[in-house]
């Protein structure tokens, strides 16, 4: 998985990507990681998707993560934990 700024990021080429990548999400069940831009209220944001998420599916293989600083872009480390750990992302800005 390539994780890109949609707003210019390019579409990787199908048959340059490993068949994991081509597939969807399956949201009822695959490992997804809910991701914090650390302003204010974004974490009760979030927990609240991943309490409602409880109640259509097993919530133990979703994972909050958040970045150190709103100020600052996600470290590159962060990217490739969830690109390497997990089919889906759900991300979220609050104020």
């Amino acid at each position: 998985m390539k994780i890109v700024n949609p707003s210019f990021g390019l579409p990787e080429q199908a048959e340059n990507m490993s068949e994991k990548a081509v597939t969807s999400a399956d949201w009822s069940q695959d490992a997804i990681a809910i991701i914090s831009n650390s302003k204010p209220n974004a974490r009760e944001l979030l927990e609240g998707v991943r309490a409602q998420m409880g109640v259509y599916r097993s919530t133990d293989n979703i994972d909050y993560l958040f970045k150190d600083s709103a100020a600052q872009p996600a470290p590159p480390e962060l990217l490739e934990k969830v690109a390497q750990n997990y089919k889906g992302a759900i991300l979220a800005l609050a104020d």
